[in-house]
């Protein structure tokens, strides 16, 4: 089940507003042009911010996740109905004939088990192309991303159209590598509403995608840097190799 920050109708409807800045973005519009993709597979998708920019440029999209609320906000973003979207789950994703399959943010952590892990890559496979390519970040755990958000404690407060103020505040509530949980509360000060969000990451080092792919029939050709965040994440570049 997706996380209440995804599937929460008012949570999906301020999501974009906290988390503006997608500057991580630029990078896998760069990889799509530079492996010339054609077909896009966007692999949570969520509120569709890489779909629509991917749509703009040309492509022929597809954007799947399993949050429904998620979806109506991207749906909202695309009048023309230049993305198909589907709500499901990477795993049950049928043939597409993909160029390139992505995966950004935190969407590649959110399998936590090796089972889950492993059905989603079988799952993109079958929706690439022959030689089609998966592209994907992951934080590296040696950098200990979780220390800085337990420092992070102070509320964002931002002011939202038709909902008003909403304050945002993030706490990590259990470190237990390779897991690691927080939990975000959000108060919708007009209504007097508050909702919160919990959610697990999986920290995988380099070793354990390079090996996970592998075993899933992909040849990985290069291992990146995310340009917006140096140091901090991996970006894998993978092959449909069988």
């Amino acid at each position: 089940m997706p996380d209440p920050i995804f599937a929460h109708p008012l949570l999906a409807r301020v999501y974009d507003s906290f988390d503006a800045d997608r500057d991580d973005l630029a990078a896998y519009l760069a990889i799509a042009a530079e492996l010339t993709a054609h077909r896009v597979l966007d692999v949570g998708c969520g509120t569709g911010c890489l779909a629509v920019l991917l749509a703009g440029r040309g492509a022929t999209v597809v954007g799947v996740d399993p949050a429904e609320e998620s979806l109506r906000v991207a749906r909202s973003k695309d009048p023309a109905g230049g993305v198909r979207w589907i709500h499901g789950e990477a795993a049950a994703l049928p043939a597409l004939d993909a160029d390139l399959a992505t995966m950004t943010g935190n969407v590649a952590q959110a399998f936590l088990t090796d089972d889950d892990w492993g059905r989603a890559l079988r799952g993109i496979h079958t929706a690439l192309r022959p030689h089609g390519h998966l592209v994907f970040e992951t934080r590296r755990p040696e950098r200990h991303a979780w220390a800085q958000w337990a420092v992070d404690v102070d509320p964002v407060t931002l002011d939202i159209a038709d909902l008003g103020l909403v304050e945002r505040r993030l706490e990590v509530t259990d470190v237990r590598l390779p897991f690691v949980s927080f939990r975000y509360t959000y108060r919708f000060l007009a209504e007097g509403v508050v909702v919160t969000s919990d959610s697990t990451l999986r920290f995988r080092g380099r070793g354990e995608v390079e090996s996970s792919l592998v075993a899933h029939g992909y040849r990985v050709l290069d291992v990146r840097e995310a340009p917006d965040r140096p140091g901090c994440e991996f970006v894998f570049v993978a092959e449909r190799a069988t």
